[in-house]
């Protein structure tokens, strides 16, 4: 299925505001009730929406550092990803981890408390992960602009 523009303005909306009721949807993208209801259920049914969620103030839930690790592996051969992207994915403090092109292999966002609590999951968990060579981290300052909404 492609996506025309009324499909395109509900993903937009949706995006940016997830719990709106459909009466409210409806109305922003100039459709009945009952077709934005149906347009909407199409694009979940296709995967387009993956799913709703509620994304939590990092300061509130006291894991406002965030570090951006540079992985780099011994080697590349699939044995070594594959264990490395599975033990990754048990680590409770990473939020992403991206395969890369470049200087690293992977890169992930990870959050903590402090660099105390970073201190922590660096020996907890990223000093055991496999196939580990070199790894490189970097504290982010500020952050100047973040948002969740892909461009539609």
């Amino acid at each position: 299925m492609s996506l025309d523009t009324i499909d395109r303005r509900l993903l937009d909306v949706l995006q940016k505001s997830g719990r709106i009721s459909n009466s409210d949807l409806a109305e922003k993208v100039n459709l009945s009730a009952s077709a934005c209801h149906r347009r909407v259920q199409r694009l979940e049914s296709e995967g387009y929406i993956a799913a709703y969620v509620a994304l939590l103030d990092p300061r509130k839930m006291e894991v406002s550092t965030t570090v951006f690790v540079e992985i780099t592996l011994s080697t590349q051969a699939d044995e070594v990803l594959n264990a490395f992207e599975k033990a990754i994915a048990r680590v409770p403090d990473v939020l992403e981890c991206h395969l890369t092109a470049g200087t690293a292999d992977y890169i992930l966002k990870i959050v903590a408390e402090n660099t105390d609590d970073f201190a922590r999951i660096h020996r907890q968990y990223l000093t055991r992960l496999p196939g580990v060579a070199k790894m490189q981290s970097s504290f982010a300052l500020r952050t100047v602009c973040m948002t969740t909404a892909l461009p539609v």
